[in-house]
């Protein structure tokens, strides 16, 4: 049997509550620097260097910048996820700087992550069935919208992957499990780090297609962390361009990835291979 299904979003409601009229920007970063240490070396290097960003209810904003450029630790550090570093974060209308231990789990439902390996964020011990056993534990009233079948319904997955372990799972399989693990805690964003990087060309086209389906849906803001311009440009509205930690280029996508101002976003751009536009400069 096919592990797609099709579905018309039933069951419960997938939007968490909103009041576009008073929430405040899903996530403010103004002037962020984060150094990590070289466990080598012991040098210290600038991961994030002065970084502003903004991504308001309901956008899709995207980074981009090939590895080692800071885009993940960027991130990471403005979700709480990882370290904070310097500069001033706000999360909700909540700055990361102010608030305790306590207020940031609160807070942590609110932003899901699906990252690039999805075999390696799943529990090898654990039946899918299991894991959304464990999430329903933990956030037993923000969870209780939706049933498991309806669920992976809304992933376009079989009712029988509920009993499957990771490895009896396909690269594509794992990762809508994934997004859906994400969906089931109805956040106000998701960040999805290189979500495709690691699948066949097919099933990248259909996972992009099932974000793109779940942001319209639930109106939850997206943040892409990419090295693949044709993925940012097919799922997001802006753009911010990282080189050795800085952003050297923002704007909207069709404007930066169009008539890019910056050296470093033509390079990118001329290393696509059978990119289906090409800067006017």
């Amino acid at each position: 049997m096919s592990e797609a299904v099709q579905t018309g979003m039933p069951g419960g409601d997938a939007r968490h509550p909103r009041h576009p009229a008073t929430d405040p920007p899903v996530l403010v970063v103004d002037n962020l620097v984060v150094d990590h240490r070289d466990r080598g070396t012991g040098e210290v290097f600038r991961a994030v260097d002065h970084v502003s960003l903004r991504i308001d209810a309901g956008a899709s904003v995207a980074v981009v910048g090939e590895s080692g450029s800071g885009k993940t630790t960027l991130a990471m550090a403005a979700t709480g996820l990882g370290v904070r570093g310097d500069g001033d974060i706000r999360l909700l209308g909540h700055s990361l700087s102010a608030i305790g231990r306590t207020q940031l789990r609160r807070l942590r439902p609110e932003v899901q992550v699906v990252f690039q390996d999805p075999h390696g964020s799943l529990d090898p011990r654990q039946s899918v069935r299991s894991g959304l056993r464990e999430l329903r534990s933990l956030q037993p009233q923000r969870t209780a919208w939706t049933d498991d079948t309806d669920l992976l319904g809304r992933v376009r997955l079989t009712p029988e992957i509920l009993d499957r372990y990771p490895h009896q799972l396909s690269g594509g399989q794992a990762q809508r499990v994934c997004i859906a693990r994400a969906l089931l805690m109805r956040p106000r964003l998701i960040v999805a780090d290189e979500p495709t990087s690691g699948l066949d060309v097919s099933v990248q086209a259909d996972v992009l297609a099932l974000l793109r389906q779940i942001r319209s849906s639930t109106g939850a803001a997206l943040l892409m962390i990419s090295h693949d311009l044709a993925v940012v440009r097919s799922l997001c509205d802006v753009v911010h361009v990282m080189y050795r930690g800085r952003v050297v280029e923002a704007g909207p996508c069709e404007t930066v990835l169009v008539a890019p101002e910056h050296e470093y976003t033509r390079e990118l751009l001329a290393a696509m291979p059978g990119a289906r536009w090409r800067s006017r400069r």
